[in-house]
This record gives structure tokens, C-alpha cells and sequence, in this order.
């Protein structure tokens, strides 16, 4: 157990590294940049269809869980280069996996999507 006693310090400079990995993410990630621009269209048409509280709460839970995902599978690739800089088939799985934690919440973001825009928009 760790006996450290709590430090505000600490706290803020923990904030401070987790928005560093945001802006590294971003910055960095070609995936990142196409999620956020998907985010921003969908978060602009919420607020031109005025989309209800619970329409609110299924659109930027979809959107966080691809940006949760797509950080992790990022995260993931990155340390099983720094492990395996050359082509290792059970490194590949591991990244083939990740991949498809991404592909699994962005399909679940176009559902979501679906579900609210599209009765809104053409029906």
C-alpha cells in the first residue's frame, strides 16, 4: 500500500500529463483528428436538431467510448513497437485486437447516430 499523503501537487500535474496525451493524441494520430472531426459534426447536428437530454447522453457516450478506444489502441500499438520493433506475429494480434475494440465502439457510434439523426432528419 502506498503511504504517500495526499498531494494537491500531485493531483494537478496528473491532470496536466492526461491533457498532454490528449494533445499528443491529436496532435500526432491521423485516427484521432478523423474522430474528432466525426465528433464535431455530430455534436453541431445535436445542437441544429435539438436532440433531447437523453439524445445528449447516447451521442457523447458513443463519441467518448471511440475516443477512449482509439487513445487505448493507441497506446497499445506505441508500447508493442517499443517491445517488438520488428514484425512478431503474436504482437500482431495484439494489435489486430485493439483495432477491433475501435472498429467495435465506431460501429456502435453510427448505430447510435442512426438511431437519433435519422428520424430527425428524413422522417
Amino acid at each position: 500500500m502506498d503511504n504517500q499523503k495526499f498531494s494537491i501537487i500531485d493531483r494537478i500535474k496528473s491532470f496536466k500529463y492526461a491533457f498532454n496525451g490528449l494533445k499528443l493524441f491529436f496532435i500526432n494520430d491521423h485516427n484521432g483528428r478523423v474522430h474528432l472531426f466525426a465528433a464535431i459534426v455530430a455534436i453541431g447536428l445535436s445542437f441544429y436538431l435539438k436532440i433531447s437530454a437523453y439524445e445528449w447522453i447516447a451521442i457523447l457516450s458513443v463519441i467518448s467510448a471511440v475516443f477512449v478506444a482509439e487513445i487505448l489502441n493507441s497506446a497499445i500499438e506505441k508500447l508493442a513497437d517499443v517491445v517488438s520493433p520488428e514484425y512478431h506475429p503474436k504482437i500482431k494480434v495484439v494489435k489486430d485486437l485493439a483495432a477491433a475494440a475501435v472498429l467495435v465502439a465506431a460501429f456502435l457510434a453510427v448505430a447510435v447516430g442512426a438511431i437519433v439523426f435519422i428520424p430527425k432528419l428524413f422522417l
